[in-house]
């Protein structure tokens, strides 16, 4: 047969090598960055070797196009700051893979995609988002990383490279295989998730204004002291947002910035992330409710305000019927007993394009559960049983 999984692990390890961490198998690949550009690059030149068109548009997402209309097969090669080598990397180069092995063998065409800035260094899904039209490229231009780089200026980078926007009804469906990222199919000793779902997410900040002031002379019944309201906000939400979540769900504070941030200093603001992730678009509203409810409730318990930024996100994305149909067959016929349909807790492009097209994903272990970070690892066999059933999936639907 055409698929050579060899040849899917051998280009699988060189992609590693950009940005490699030197920890491990971790990776350093940021969207827009120079690891990240020269991989594009090289991928673009293993497009073209196996006989693929390689296109790259004006967000710098970097198709492999095969005839008129086809199947698209992908995911996503920038990583995060300090990210694993497989996380949207093992969805590029097997949906490379696959293409690869339908033009050897003269099936119907199958293209392949590797979409920019997923893990959002400028927003959230970037690449795709403009793509699929969820967000305008004037619109995106104006977004900012940490540094304050624009993504005009970064994008700027592979201005030499760009193209135009590649129309939707090109493609026929779009199938993204991933790791799972999580430890539920480790630890029920199943080899592959077929994805029914990828969860909604939203995604504010909020901050507590109080009073700095000295931490030595400053009696505790007059401070208003702002991390004594995070403290008993995060306390307070636990409790009442458990009336309406179920196990599934999911809700975190990430990121707060406090200050002045010193130790001799009761302090006056803190700014924080507010995160939560739910399949059902009615419990995630019901959950922005209680966060807005107890927020404001407890500011005035502590005699700080509270200010609430706007709210953003992606909606809950279901995934096309007969895709999990196709995906199931091939998990049952390759690895049978060893499969079930999950949902994904994490965000996926996967997720856009089943807003323009019908879209599939499977899953994969993470060894300990383990993503985002340099110790990030899936057992090889565990990679080339996927590569399978994506490919029989990817033929069938082709066909």
């Amino acid at each position: 047969m055409p698929l050579d999984p060899q040849r899917f692990l051998d280009d699988l390890h060189k992609l590693r090598s950009f940005g490699a961490s030197g920890v491990g198998k971790g990776v350093m690949r940021q969207a827009y960055s120079d690891a990240d550009i020269a991989a594009r690059r090289w991928l673009a030149g293993r497009m073209e070797e196996a006989g693929l068109e390689p296109h790259f548009d004006p967000l710098g997402n970097l198709f492999g196009l095969a005839g008129e209309r086809s199947m698209l097969v992908g995911s996503h090669s920038d990583s995060q700051p300090e990210g694993g080598w497989l996380d949207g990397a093992l969805g590029v180069v097997a949906g490379l893979e696959v293409a690869r092995a339908a033009r050897e063998a003269g099936r119907p065409p199958i293209s392949c995609v590797s979409f920019q800035d997923e893990e959002g260094r400028f927003g959230v899904l970037t690449g795709s988002d403009v793509w699929t039209g969820k967000l305008v490229l004037e619109e995106a231009d104006g977004l900012t990383d940490t540094a304050g780089n624009t993504l005009a200026e970064m994008r700027g980078k592979m201005a030499g490279l760009a193209g135009n926007f590649l129309p939707h009804n090109r493609f026929s469906g779009f199938l993204e295989m991933h790791i799972e990222q999580g430890p539920y199919l480790e630890e029920t000793g199943l080899g592959l998730g077929v994805v029914t779902d990828i969860v909604g997410i939203r995604d504010m900040r909020i901050s507590f204004e109080g009073r700095q002031n000295h931490a030595g002379t400053t009696p505790m019944h007059l401070r208003r002291d702002a991390f004594q309201a995070l403290s008993s906000f995060n306390t307070a939400l636990n409790s009442r947002i458990a009336e309406v979540v179920n196990p599934a769900t999911v809700w975190t504070i990430g990121h707060v910035a406090l200050h002045p941030n010193a130790s001799s200093v009761v302090p006056g603001r803190v700014e924080f992330s507010m995160q939560w992730r739910d399949a059902d678009a009615d419990r995630l509203a019901r959950m922005e409710t209680l966060i807005r409810k107890t927020a404001q409730e407890i500011a005035a318990d502590h005699n700080v305000t509270a200010e609430l930024g706007t709210v953003m996100g992606i909606e809950p994305a279901a995934m096309d019927a007969r895709f999990q149909a196709e995906l199931a067959a091939a998990a049952e016929a390759l690895a049978p007993g060893k499969w079930q349909k999950m949902p994904s807790g994490a965000l996926h492009d996967a997720a856009n394009l089943a807003t323009v097209m019908p879209a599939g994903m499977l899953f994969v272990p993470s060894i300990g559960g383990i993503s985002h970070a340099f110790d990030e690892d899936t057992y090889e066999a565990d990679l080339v049983l996927g590569l399978q059933v994506l490919d029989s999936a990817a033929r069938a639907l082709a066909g």
